[in-house]
Order: C-alpha cells, then sequence, then structure tokens
C-alpha cells in the first residue's frame, strides 16, 4: 500500500485531503510535507514515536494551528469537526456540573445563554451511552479518569459531527471504559463517521483499526494497518524521531528532504534499515510501501 492514501472516492462526505502539509510551531516544522486522503467513513490511527506530530497534525485538521505550508480541504467545505484534546490538557477544576460539559457539545446550536431543558433528553440519551447515568449533577472535578473520559465521548456524542478527532483517548483510563469507548468508535465507524486517532497501544491499533497513518514528523507509511505496522518501518519511524533536529526551518516543499532534513537524513541512512525501506518515505506517488 502506498505512503500517499490516495483513494479515488476522496470526495466522499466526511473526507479530509492533506495537501502538501506542514506543521510547527514559530516556523519549524513538527509535521513536514504530509500528503494523502483521508477517505470519508475511514477508522485511522495516527501512530508514531513520542514526539512525532500526532497531536499537531489532529490540532491542524480542527484548526487550532495554522498550516506552515500547504493545506487542509475537509469535504464538503467546513465539514463539522468534534475534536477530543488530551485529557491532561482539559481544566477539571472549572465548577462545572457533567450535564454542562457535555452540553458543550450543542455550543454551536445554543451559544451562551440558552436554556439546556428543551435538549435534556438528548443530553440524557449521550449519558446513557457512555454509562453515565445517574452522574449528571456531579462535579466534573469528582470524576474518575473513566469517568471523565466518558463524559468526554458523551460531548462529542451530542456534537454529531461528522468527522471525529481523538487525542490518545485512552490514556489513563481502565480496561473496562477502553472496551466501552472502543464499541462506541466501532458504532460510529458503522455509522459511516470519519474517525481519526492518535494512538500509542499498538495492540489495540491492530485489533481495532483498519487503517493507519505511522508519522515520525514526517510521512513513514498510510495504509491497511498490517501493512504499516511492520518491523521495519516502525523501525524507520524510531530512527526519524531519533534523528529530527529541532531547529531545523521550514523548507521549500520542492527541497523537502534537503533543507533542514540533511543532517537527520544523514542519521538515518546509518541506522542499518534494511535497503527496500530505507526510501520509502520519498516516495508521494502512492507506490508499494
Amino acid at each position: 500500500m502506498g505512503l500517499v492514501n490516495a483513494a479515488s472516492d476522496g470526495g466522499a462526505a466526511g473526507a479530509i485531503a492533506l495537501r502538501g502539509l506542514t506543521l510547527g510551531y514559530d516556523r519549524h516544522p513538527a509535521v513536514h510535507h504530509l500528503e494523502g486522503v483521508i477517505v470519508g467513513g475511514s477508522l485511522l490511527a495516527v501512530v508514531g514515536p513520542n514526539g512525532a506530530g500526532k497531536s499537531t497534525l489532529l490540532k491542524g485538521i480542527v484548526g487550532e494551528i495554522p498550516c506552515l505550508e500547504g493545506e487542509i480541504e475537509r469535504r464538503p467545505a467546513g465539514e463539522a469537526v468534534a475534536y477530543l484534546p488530551q485529557a491532561g490538557e482539559i481544566d477539571r477544576t472549572f465548577p462545572l456540573r457533567v450535564l454542562d460539559l457535555v452540553a458543550m457539545g450543542l455550543w454551536a446550536q445554543l451559544g451562551p445563554w440558552r436554556s439546556l431543558l428543551p435538549h435534556r433528553s438528548i443530553l440524557m440519551r449521550a449519558l446513557a451511552a457512555v454509562g453515565l447515568v445517574g452522574f449528571e449533577h456531579r462535579p466534573m472535578g469528582t470524576l474518575s479518569g473513566g469517568q471523565f473520559q466518558r463524559a468526554l465521548f458523551a460531548r462529542l456524542i451530542v456534537q454529531d459531527a461528522r468527522i471525529i478527532l481523538l487525542d490518545e483517548p485512552f490514556t489513563g483510563v481502565d480496561g473496562q471504559t477502553s472496551a466501552d469507548l472502543l464499541a462506541l468508535i466501532g458504532a460510529w465507524h458503522a455509522e459511516g463517521r470519519t474517525v481519526v486517532a492518535a494512538l500509542h497501544d499498538l495492540t489495540q491499533v491492530r485489533g481495532h483499526f483498519p487503517d493507519t497513518l505511522l508519522l515520525a514528523r514526517e510521512p513513514v507509511a498510510w495504509g491497511p494497518t498490517a501493512s504499516v505496522l511492520t518491523p521495519a518501518n516502525l523501525a524507520r519511524a524510531q530512527a526519524l524521531s531519533e534523528a529530527w533536529d529541532e531547529d531545523a526551518p521550514v523548507c521549500d516543499r520542492g527541497h523537502a528532504h534537503h533543507q533542514g532534513h540533511d543532517h537527520a537524513q544523514n542519521r538515518v541512512d546509518h541506522a542499518h534499515i534494511p535497503v527496500d525501506h530505507a526510501h520509502e518515505h520519498h516516495d508521494h506517488r502512492g507506490t508499494a510501501a
């Protein structure tokens, strides 16, 4: 399967096209020249070493950080996105009830001052779907890690978006919560929603996610999970991550692998990665990985 997921039906609702995409901070790239299409209805895992750019990619898709180069196109234009950030990015000390937390998923419809009463049945159904009936009046700061993540998934439910982005959704939660939330993700996939999740548990990825994008600040492989999560690809991702120059500037698209990457490439070339895989990250034409 090719490095670029260039599926012909990328125009389907919920599709995300990445065009020569570079994302980063202060003109230093964190995700480098990513090209491809996340097909509408995909269930895609984004994996890679720590610092590989997984969270940065999701934040770019949702619009939290601007593109340094290239573009992100959601199809149809302006398609709504539901986004679950990492739990550590959310202030749990804010005095908010569970019901109010879930109701934040209706913000686009309600605004800040509308009553929740006409929408209470929607909110209660979402809480029931994640096993939190009876918790609606609990302060969110009193919830366990698993309960809090369930509440955040309930918020995603009421958003009712066709594109759902999840950043490390199972970190710090118990096994039963992980199983329940994976079942919910599977249901979203069955409904034809596009789900993209940044994950670190490769066993979980192999068991539940049919497609995977392996990142190491730049794409290493993208396609069916079994074809992507090979020992050679994983070794290459680790070598690229370790060799990355944090101070490299954004490079010209036509020289993506020469400016700012020469140092990283020299180190990778000496990492004794098998020749068959040593240059697959250069191929943006969809040839076999």
